[in-house]
């Protein structure tokens, strides 16, 4: 019978934790644009999975990345959730306070 290493069930699972650990830290790509106090701003390259909040209300959402934005009435991604895929924009009228990609 074949002995598995110490060392080689470390590598094994340090490269298993590498892999997880960074898979929601990648970005989105491409933009996503809105409205905040009736300017244009954007976000390119969004990373998924964190909540990034406004600092006041923002309309018109419009995700231009190639990965789906949940935006959020409240801050720190809570309150009522609106999915929007990608290359397509918020309800009409949509306000949100924060948004996360994935």
């Amino acid at each position: 019978m074949r002995r598995i290493r110490p060392i080689t069930v470390f590598l094994v699972g340090l490269t298993a934790a590498l892999t997880f650990s960074t898979g929601t830290a990648l970005a989105a790509k491409g933009p996503f644009t809105f409205q905040n106090g009736g300017k244009p701003f954007f976000v390119q390259d969004p990373p998924n999975g964190k909540c990034l909040t406004m600092s006041q209300v923002a309309r018109s959402p419009h995700n231009g990345a190639d990965s789906p934005a949940t935006v959020f009435s409240d801050k720190k991604c809570k309150g009522n959730a609106t999915r929007i895929a990608p290359g397509h924009g918020g309800p009409k009228g949509l306000s949100f306070s924060s948004v996360r990609f994935g």
